[in-house]
């Protein structure tokens, strides 16, 4: 697909040199009527499936060249730059960006019915950035694949009664797991070449199960690791790993 990026017939100061520019349609949908269907409607109580796309097309600044010429009134520059070997076009663009992605390309979320919950979500990007003044064109594309398990158990007796209470203790424990895995490469490539060269990239694992455990509508208790890893792609970087874990207890006093 191509895009017009600038009117050059005759163009004036009451004239919109980018009236070519058109916009595209973004999209979101979303489908929830499995969990209607007859014999899935005893398994699930959501099903629900997503797909979207958004781009944006931008341009930092643009101005008029002093120095364009256009003597027969064409349309077309006239007047080449000695240093460069380049015409000087009517206006000077410095950069255009364009960004685009499947946000997602795929979301499936299910909710059966014992309590369980997961989800599974798959998306891609991409950015353009086109330099003018150094003739580059920066690429970034990124993948992303997230997996969610939750499930929740209701009278799971681990702590039955605590001393300072006579009734016994009817408790609820969720058991959640987050699965991320995205994988980022970044190239520039020169205009006048047919080459380019990665300049940044990464991949980044992220793995965080937890366990919430309730011991009363006043006391709660939860269990959590998470993990980052994050390994470079270039030589210069350092693959770094955070992990953090502990229990967390906490008591309301509210009345």
């Amino acid at each position: 697909m191509t895009v017009k990026l600038a009117k050059n017939n005759n163009p004036n100061i009451r004239s919109n040199a980018f009236s070519g520019i058109l916009p595209r349609p973004n999209w979101t949908i979303v489908y929830t009527g499995l969990s209607r269907l007859k014999g899935l409607d005893k398994i699930f109580t959501n099903f629900t499936i997503r797909h979207g796309y958004h781009s944006t097309f931008s341009m930092n600044s643009f101005n008029t060249a002093l120095l364009f010429l256009d003597p027969n009134r064409i349309g077309f520059p006239s007047f080449v730059d000695p240093l460069t070997g380049n015409y000087i076009p009517y206006f000077l663009v410095p950069n255009i960006t364009i960004q685009e992605s499947f946000d997602p390309l795929i979301e499936v979320d299910m909710t059966f019915t014992n309590q369980l919950t997961t989800r599974f979500e798959f998306k891609k990007s991409r950015t353009l950035s086109l330099s003018l003044i150094d003739y580059q064109l920066a690429e970034n594309r990124s993948t992303e694949v997230t997996f969610g398990f939750n499930w929740r158990q209701k009278g799971v007796p681990l702590i039955k009664k605590l001393p300072f209470m006579k009734n016994k203790l009817d408790n609820d424990v969720t058991f959640k797991l987050d699965f991320s895995l995205r994988d980022d490469a970044t190239a520039n490539s020169k205009l006048d070449q047919g080459t380019s060269f990665g300049t940044a990239g990464q991949k980044v694992i992220r793995i965080a199960p937890s366990i919430d455990y309730i011991v009363n509508n006043r006391v709660s208790i939860k269990l959590y690791f998470e993990q980052n890893r994050n390994i470079p792609k270039i030589s210069n970087a350092f693959p770094i790993t955070n992990t953090r874990a502990g229990l967390q207890v906490r008591i309301s006093l509210s009345q």
